[in-house]
């Protein structure tokens, strides 16, 4: 399990990006992932999983 910062979410368009904090980078991550509500500067945790465009955040909660 990683863990990161929600650095921007749309919760309209059901989309934002979370940043690893040991690696600082960033993954992309859709609200078809999530198991947790986020807002952007929530501390969250979440696994990879390989998506059409590289790793996505997937089964993300609040830490």
């Amino acid at each position: 399990m990683n863990k990161g910062i929600v650095k921007f979410f749309n919760e309209s368009k059901g989309f934002g990006f979370i940043k690893d904090e040991t690696s600082d980078k960033e993954y992309f991550v859709h609200v078809s992932g999530l198991k947790d509500q986020i807002r952007e500067n929530d501390r969250v945790s979440f696994d990879l999983q390989e998506g059409k465009k590289g790793l996505n955040a997937v089964n993300v909660r609040q830490a």
